[in-house]
């Protein structure tokens, strides 16, 4: 059998029997809040038709059917409205984290990047506020859980609260996941159980290992029930992608003074008049390695049937080798002697006026390319303690925690350019985004290339807090009114960050790449597959180079920006750069980090419903939770004093408000088999942290290599310490049919009444001191909608006869509408716009065949394009958003059991290999492709065993 999943459930009997002791009692026996969890198991059982022979109730059902069964049963007796993927789905799913597994469930969707699921939009939103095992669970001075940190062998489930109830801790705009470990209660006795797996990707051509190991028992003794767990678990990924790109920035030979012929490009093609075309044009590379181990355990002590204590304890890390390359053409900047470029063969693209198709660039500025390392950890701890007590009518539970975790990047990056400017053939689009190449240019003579600056980051970031509640919930006498439940909650966080950086810029000292002290140089490797990219491959210094000789390079950018100050004694940035690279160690700049404290406190009631209703079945919940929230956010701010000097002052933000959030939903029971929820609740979600960092990071651009002044004087970026939370007004509807123990049809309707949503924008301020800024800080938004429409589906096909009856299917769909109005500090009037990050129609397609001692599944998922940010440049008279193009993937697994609890397991992860792609609007018409990333596949083999 499956390992149970549980959810915040009520019992799926009549009004009558939810009443008695009896029908509270759990096969997991999981301690959790008052809102009793059943296990899936169970409620399966519950919901099985009341004439059902026993014999049939004795069937053991594993598997694909069993896990299909365990997630309905728990969206069908939730007291919310829920989906969930359970520990076999999980387990079976060719995913090697919870965020992947996770991307398979109706209404979510995710972004990724570099070969895995990051960001989680539950109905297009990413405001979703995540728990484990229904605590507060955070990464570094992050308010959420990055589910891409789990292995999916930590998990026992993961729930998806579309809606919330006034016991769980506060659903984001999106609604609440939660992640669920296993407890050593919920198997019989003795379990040994795991995973071993190897993996290879086509693009890194690296072969990783994973696994996971989980060790349970349970004890009878004189002084109780005991249970111990332990779970291990490893995932190495090597991943590799390449991405050509297009600038954002989109001008024309003219340049920015139309009316001003010195800042014009020289074009030599007749007839072409003025056109548009992209600032710059390049290639991106990133390949690293992810170690992500985890341990988890948990002791359960059950002393009396009405009393059970447990402890559970989690360690959770990441690391992480990165290596970044980037060669990038500009199309416009000035060469040394202040000579523009000039452009030649232009092809405009027929039909579209104004547009360049492709061209020639000869002189201007030269190719820049840059080397990054980078080495970044995480480690996360969270430790806990709770109980679950009941006396009489009244049962009541406790969960305490502490949750401690930091994160620390070190980067090293060595900036080069070309000794001199190649011819440059591009064209615009070629399957989406621009390739080009250098002529005959000798790329890979050292000779060529020269040393441009060299940069070192050190990013620390921590957040630690202590949480705890207490539920408790009361049967009474009232037939319409079974169970009424109350609970506190308090929490106390703390978050902060620190970001230190030092830039030696040494262009002007025309130093060869190759007399660096990392030794000879080599070939970048690129991550293409069958591209139309046709300049590919450059130099740089070896990674393992950079990383060892980082110190010996750091004296050599202090004596260079040394020599740099008499050749350019006017920039101020070299200046400083002579300052912070005197020591080995990085400068602290108290403009680079923020500290926070919040504490929040929280009261809920709610009261459980049951009558008749012309003998129509209905019940639910209705309720409200409190919640106080008060913070502390500190940081630094320049401040211009009266006689002009320049200061660095703390800065410190106190915000204190109270949300008070109602919900009420109704499950209205025709039969059996078919069933209506109707719901109305209210959410908000705080800013993050580093949102609400008081501090602005400006950095002033240095003049061209001519002398000319630069497009913006400044530019900057930071937090914005005036953001409210995000708030929505919520209506739900559900339409269910539960057909069969495996088999389930839904569609649900939806509407989210928004206020505040918050992005980041970008927007040209005149700032006293540095004078024209182009600064990117979050923003809220004003009012907002998201209407929309979810559909479900899945059965398996018993009635078929022999091999036939092992098909199964399941498939879902989402259709989303929605926009809100960009921030009023835009300058735009609150003009409505698509919301960023949500598609429009997505659904995933899933074929199952399991049958004796095979199970397969083969998994589509499709989601339409998306709008990703709103920005504006310098030439532009308002915001234009970046979409991407729609997005597919095509996921495998099959296993074959040789032997009893023994199974051989095979997985390919993307399939299609579909490149992503975007593109970025210059008017309301017209676009220009942006990036073209190319992504692996995988494909692994392993083993799973259970003893």
């Amino acid at each position: 059998m499956i390992a149970a999943s549980s959810a915040w459930a009520q019992s799926d009997v009549s009004p009558a029997t939810n009443q008695t002791g009896a029908a509270q009692t759990q096969t997991s026996n999981d301690p959790a809040p008052v809102d009793a969890p059943l296990s899936a198991a169970q409620a399966q059982a519950d919901a099985a038709p009341e004439n059902q022979a026993g014999a049939e109730q004795d069937i053991v059902v594993t598997g694909y059917r069993a896990a299909l069964g365990s997630a309905q049963e728990l969206k069908r007796n939730s007291d919310s409205i829920v989906d969930a993927v359970v520990s076999e789905d999980i387990g079976k799913l060719p995913d090697n984290n919870a965020a992947e597994a996770i991307s398979r469930v109706v209404g979510v969707t995710v972004l990724r990047y570099n070969d895995e699921a990051g960001v989680i939009l539950v109905r297009g939103l990413p405001d979703v506020a995540t728990t484990f095992n229904g605590r507060e669970f955070f990464s570094a001075e992050d308010r959420v859980l990055h589910l891409q940190d789990f292995p999916a062998g930590v998990a026992a489930g993961i729930e998806v609260y579309k809606s919330g109830t006034p016991n769980l801790i506060e659903p984001g705009l999106a609604g609440l996941v939660n992640l669920r470990s296993r407890r050593p209660f919920d198997v019989k006795d003795t379990e040994i159980a795991g995973e071993i797996r190897g993996s290879y990707n086509d693009q890194s051509k690296a072969f990783d290992p994973s696994g996971n190991l989980l060790l349970t028992k349970r004890w009878d003794t004189p002084i109780g029930e005991i249970g111990a767990l332990v779970n291990l678990s490893y995932v190495r990924t090597t991943y590799r992608n390449a991405d050509r790109y297009a600038d954002s920035a989109v001008i024309t030979p003219r340049g920015f003074g139309v009316d001003d012929p010195a800042d014009d490009l020289t074009v030599t093609t007749p007839g072409v008049g003025n056109f548009n075309f992209p600032a710059n044009a390049g290639n991106f590379y990133e390949k690293g390695v992810r170690h992500r181990p985890a341990v988890n355990g948990t002791i359960q002590w059950r002393p009396s049937s009405n009393l059970e204590v447990y402890a559970e304890g989690l360690w959770q890390a990441y690391r992480g080798n990165v290596l970044r390359d980037s060669f990038n053409v500009n199309f416009e900047r000035r060469d040394a002697n202040g000579v523009a470029p000039t452009l030649s063969n232009v092809v405009l693209v027929p039909g579209e006026a104004g547009k360049a198709a492709s061209f020639t660039k000869t002189g201007g500025f030269v190719p820049e390319f840059s080397r990054v390392a980078q080495d970044d950890r995480t480690d996360t701890y969270q430790g806990a303690l709770g109980f679950k007590w009941t006396t009489g009518r009244a049962t009541l539970s406790g969960d305490f925690a502490y949750t401690n975790s930091r994160y620390k990047a070190l980067e090293i990056a060595v900036d080069s350019q070309l000794a001199s400017a190649p011819t440059i053939n591009i064209d615009w689009d070629a399957r989406g985004s621009a390739v080009f190449d250098l002529g005959g240019y000798a790329i890979t003579n050292p000779d060529t290339a020269r040393w441009r600056g060299f940069n070192q980051r050190e990013f620390v970031a921590k957040g630690d807090g202590i949480q705890g509640r207490l539920d408790l919930d009361l049967e009474t006498d009232w037939g319409f009114l079974p169970h009424l439940q109350f609970g506190v909650r308090a929490s106390d966080r703390n978050a902060s960050s620190q970001n230190n950086s030092r830039y030696a810029y040494t262009a002007g000292l025309n130093i060869p790449l190759g007399s660096l002290p990392t030794g000879t140089l080599e070939v970048i490797t690129d991550g293409f597959r069958n591209d139309p990219q046709r300049f590919q491959n450059w130099l740089a210094p070896n990674r393992d180079a950079i990383i060892a000789n980082s110190e010996a390079l750091r004296q050599l950018a202090y004596q260079s920006v040394q020599r740099a100050t008499v050749l350019f004694p006017n920039d101020g940035g070299i200046r400083e750069a002579v300052t912070k690279y005197a020591t080995a160690e990085i400068p602290v700049d108290p403009l680079g980090g923020f500290t926070a404290s919040e504490a929040s406190y929280a009261f809920y009631g709610q009261g459980k419903f049951a009558f008749d209703l012309g003998g129509v079945e209905v019940d639910g919940t209705a309720g409200a939770r409190i919640v106080n929230t008060d913070g502390d956010y500190r940081g630094f701010s320049r401040v211009q004093a009266s006689n002009g000097s320049v200061g660095i002052v703390p800065t410190t933000t106190k915000q204190n408000y109270v949300d008070v959030l109602p919900s009420a939903i109704a499950r209205i029971r025709f039969s059996r088999e078919w069933q209506v929820r109707l719901g109305y609740t209210q959410t908000r979600t705080r800013p993050g942290f580093g949102q609400l960092n008081p501090s602005l990071n400006i950095t002033a651009n240095s003049p061209g290599p001519d002398g000319s002044p630069p497009q913006f004087d400044a530019t900057g970026s930071g937090g914005n310490p005036n953001l409210r939370p995000l708030t929505s007004k919520n209506y739900d509807a559900t339409l269910e049919w539960y057909f069969s123990k495996n088999g389930s049809a839904s569609v649900a309707a939806f509407y989210r009444d928004l206020n505040g949503f918050i992005g980041n924008y970008t927007q040209v301020v005149n700032d006293p001191i540095y004078g024209r800024v182009q600064l990117n800080r979050p923003e809220n938004a004003g009012d907002g909608r998201i209407k929309g429409l979810e559909a479900s589906a899945q059965t398996f096909f018993d009635f078929l006869p022999g091999l036939l009856s092992g098909f199964g299917v399941q498939a879902n769909g989402t259709y989303l509408d929605g926009t809100n109005q960009l921030p009023l500090a835009l300058g735009e009037g609150g003009r409505q716009v698509k919301i960023t990050g949500l598609s429009k129609w997505a659904y995933n397609l899933t074929g199952f065949y399991e049958k004796g001692k095979i199970s397969t599944r083969l998994s589509y998922n499709w989601r339409s394009g998306y709008t990703t940010s709103y920005n504006r440049t310098i030439n532009e008279e308002q915001y234009a958003g970046e979409l991407v193009r729609p997005v597919a993937r095509l996921d495998l697994s099959f296993s074959y059991e040789p032997f009893s609890n023994v199974s051989l397991v095979a997985n390919v992860s993307n399939i299609l290999g579909q490149p992503f792609k975007n593109y970025r609007y210059y008017n309301e018409t017209q676009y220009f492709g942006r990036d073209l990333r190319v992504e692996g596949r995988y494909f692994s083999l392993g083993l799973r065993f259970k003893m």
